[in-house]
């Protein structure tokens, strides 16, 4: 072969090159996905979530590879972040990582004080807060963003600080041009749970509020803990039917937990199933932020709403936690109704190193778990709520 040959195949190779086809779009979400990385490894904030969504973004923002590319009916071909992604448009991972969380809570101290079950009820108001926000966002920016009623129940979702309910809710009402955005708000709030409740907590609680010594709990029997998502799943897929896929899925990994028989499927759903699901999720999750997609005044609005609606449901929790103090007679510390969101632990953890800063001897970690998985329960209930009024 001559020169000319090689040389023209060289130049050929270059020209397919990613650098020829590199957007300025892709250069600021690889540089995104490197934060994002940076985030998750070098500041621990969530890593098991982040380092995949980063990564995802990154390999959807290299372009020419094909990674995301549609099935072709001709070379019976599709891109492999494509194919997994077909997992989170039907909805698969979102229950399966239900599955696992379920496995993994212990509902005992919701059990033990049920009361605590309205604070992970009140913990939904920055739900319906940023929902009107994001309906009325059009009127106040003149129209430059503009969400309709669906898209604003997507992002108020974010709220709930429940990453996998937030996916759900998005595809199951067809809102999945903002999957990527209202998936990032929503781990990148979950991640960053210590830093955005201290200061809501301290504003909205006194040093006395936060000195309040909590009773120790009441022991749960064995049977109570499975008779409890039993009766969960009855009682709330009867008044709601639209939470089933999510509730009815959680209660049954908790039950495979408590029912002390099924100890092999228990520790599947908690370990080996969780991680796969979670790597499948992330990544897809990643996928969906290409750059024509991601870069658009209406991702900044999201994540602008899901931040109010992040601080505005630690905020209900903690006026509901005040309210409880009260009708208590002071025997309720009111710091626990930060944990009504669905960050678990997280939030409850949030709460405890808040209070030991002050009161280095206070434990309140196991009163504040109760509304912290009430919390997962009220933020499935809430898109339940959702679906049944939008799904129309």
């Amino acid at each position: 072969m001559s020169m000319a040959v090689y040389w023209a195949a060289l130049q050929d190779m270059i020209l397919k090159s990613g650098f020829f086809g590199l957007t300025t779009g892709n250069i600021i979400m690889i540089v995104v996905a490197f934060v994002l990385l940076y985030l998750a490894i070098g500041k621990g904030f969530e890593p098991l979530l982040l380092v995949p969504i980063a990564f995802g973004c990154l390999l959807v923002n290299l372009p020419l590879s094909g990674i995301w590319d549609e099935f072709n009916e001709t070379t019976h071909t599709i891109g492999f972040l494509r194919s997994l992604y077909y997992g989170a448009e039907f909805e698969i991972y979102p229950i399966l990582i239900f599955l696992g969380i379920g496995a993994m809570t212990d509902f005992a101290p919701l059990i033990a004080n049920p009361i605590t079950f309205l604070l992970g009820a009140a913990a939904q108001f920055g739900v319906f807060v940023a929902f009107i926000g994001a309906v009325w966002l059009k009127d106040l920016t003149g129209g430059l963003v503009a969400f309709n009623i669906k898209e604003a129940a997507s992002i108020a979702i974010i709220g709930g600080a429940d990453g996998p309910t937030s996916i759900y809710l998005t595809v199951m009402l067809g809102q999945t041009q903002i999957l990527g955005a209202v998936a990032v708000a929503a781990y990148s709030y979950m991640s960053l749970v210590p830093m955005i409740q201290p200061p809501v907590i301290y504003m909205m609680t006194s040093k006395k509020d936060r000195g309040i010594v909590m009773g120790q709990l009441r022991p749960v029997s064995k049977r109570e803990k499975i008779l409890f998502p039993i009766i969960c799943t009855v009682v709330t897929g009867l008044i709601l039917p639209a939470s089933v896929p999510l509730v009815g899925v959680l209660m049954f990994g908790n039950l495979l937990k408590e029912c002390g028989v099924t100890d092999r499927l228990s520790n599947t759903a908690q370990n080996e199933l969780m991680n796969i699901v979670t790597i499948f999720l992330a990544l897809s999750v990643g996928s969906t932020m290409a750059a024509d997609k991601f870069l658009t005044v209406g991702t900044l609005a999201i994540i602008a709403l899901g931040l109010v609606a992040f601080a505005f449901s630690t905020f209900g929790g903690l006026v509901f936690g005040q309210i409880m103090k009260v009708l208590s007679g002071g025997k309720i510390n009111p710091m626990i109704g930060a944990a009504g969101v669905s960050a678990v632990p997280m939030a409850a953890r949030v709460v405890q190193r808040c209070v030991q800063k002050e009161y280095p001897g206070h434990f309140l970690l196991m009163h504040a778990m109760g509304p912290n998985v009430a919390g997962v329960i009220g933020t499935a209930v809430a898109a339940g709520v959702m679906l049944t009024l939008l799904s129309r």
